[in-house]
């Protein structure tokens, strides 16, 4: 693998490249006002999308800002499609090929074939080896205070610049992390490209603690990891390195629930609270379904619930909760709903179709 990324933009820079950029971007937007409008003229504002980029006249739009509050209240910022487009080309023809082969194998967010579920497999699997190893052992589990707010740009951009040597992209990577924005610190939740950045911005820390502190069982889910082992006095001393790296180095700031702990408490990691041999629903989570369910029936009983809604919701939680011990919370909450029998539920069969 290269040292660095070099002389690779105008190689990239396709038109092909561009429309299958396109064409992942729109994947889940088919029919928004935004999509349909591009696609009116696809190959001239391709082409002039090309154009830009290839004579670095390319400016990105003004953001759009909402707020989301689940999980947590967070102001979400989404730049016009266009730009989604060329977020999709860099990720994808630069980050994807070049910079993220460069992580390590137990990090999990923005990675295709890992995710949520195979890192709390990973975690417990760590957890039987150091209780097969140890008896009892410590659990250091820390996330970063306010995370996506408090990126430093210039540390982030100083990061970037040892992997990308391509003046060209150089320039286009220094449009998104400082355009737009006259504030020093902060990457804006909603780009495609914050994500990878931000996973960019901790690989050094997971090289650190995996290679400097020789870390056998060390997982990260963006700005949530987990450190196991053996005795206390470790734990101490790993905790406090992480915290001088973090605020050193990143000029970030460890939040104050970062701690350790024996592991017969287990840990709460990725929705789920993990012990070695079984894990649970987070409690955050089952009171989140149960508001909704409690919200279902009263629209159910106005006449005035979308059932194919429901049933995408209900599937996708059955798929989540099915990674954990949650039998019987799975049936005390089907048995709740008043329109069950719309639902399918461990493979039943007289399923009434949606009305």
């Amino acid at each position: 693998m290269p040292r660095s990324l070099k002389e690779k933009y105008d190689e990239h820079l396709t038109f092909d490249a561009l429309l299958e950029a396109h064409q992942r971007a729109s994947k889940t937007k088919r029919n928004s006002k935004e999509v349909i409008k591009f696609e009116i003229d696809l190959e001239s504002n391709l082409a002039n999308l090309y154009k830009q980029l290839k004579n670095g006249t390319y400016e990105m739009g003004k953001y759009r800002e909402f707020i989301i509050t689940e999980p947590k209240t967070r102001i979400i910022r989404s730049l016009p499609y266009v730009d989604r487009i060329v977020h999709q080309w860099y990720i994808y023809e630069f980050i994807k090929p070049y910079i993220v082969p460069r992580f390590i194998h137990d990090t999990y967010a923005c990675i295709e074939g890992r995710g949520t579920h195979l890192a709390i497999d990973t975690l417990q699997k760590y957890m039987r080896k150091m209780r097969r190893k140890y008896g009892s052992y410590y659990i250091v589990k820390c996330d970063i205070k306010g995370f996506f707010y408090n990126i430093d740009k210039d540390v982030l951009f100083t990061i970037l610049k040892r992997l990308i040597r391509d003046q060209k992209l150089l320039a286009l990577t220094h449009k998104f992390i400082y355009e737009k924005s006259s504030d020093k610190k902060g990457l804006p939740i909603g780009n495609y490209t914050s994500q990878y950045f931000a996973n960019i911005y901790l690989n050094g820390l997971d090289h650190y603690l995996k290679e400097k502190r020789r870390l056998s069982y060390y997982v990260r889910y963006m700005d949530d990891f987990i450190c196991l082992v053996e005795t206390e006095e470790e734990a101490k001393e790993i905790l406090a390195s992480i915290r001088d790296y973090v605020e050193e180095k990143l000029h970030l700031e460890l939040n104050e629930k970062s701690e350790y702990f024996l592991n017969h408490f287990g840990v709460e990691f990725c929705g789920f609270h993990i012990y070695e041999d079984y894990r649970m629903l987070r409690k955050r989570s089952r009171k989140k379904m149960s508001k909704k369910i409690k919200k279902w029936n009263q629209l159910y009983q106005a006449g005035a619930l979308d059932l194919k809604e429901v049933l995408t919701s209900w599937n996708a939680w059955i798929a989540h909760s099915s990674h954990g011990s949650c039998y019987h919370l799975q049936e005390k909450f089907y048995q709740r709903m008043l329109f069950k029998e719309y639902l399918p539920f461990r493979n039943q069969t007289n399923v009434k179709p949606l009305p």
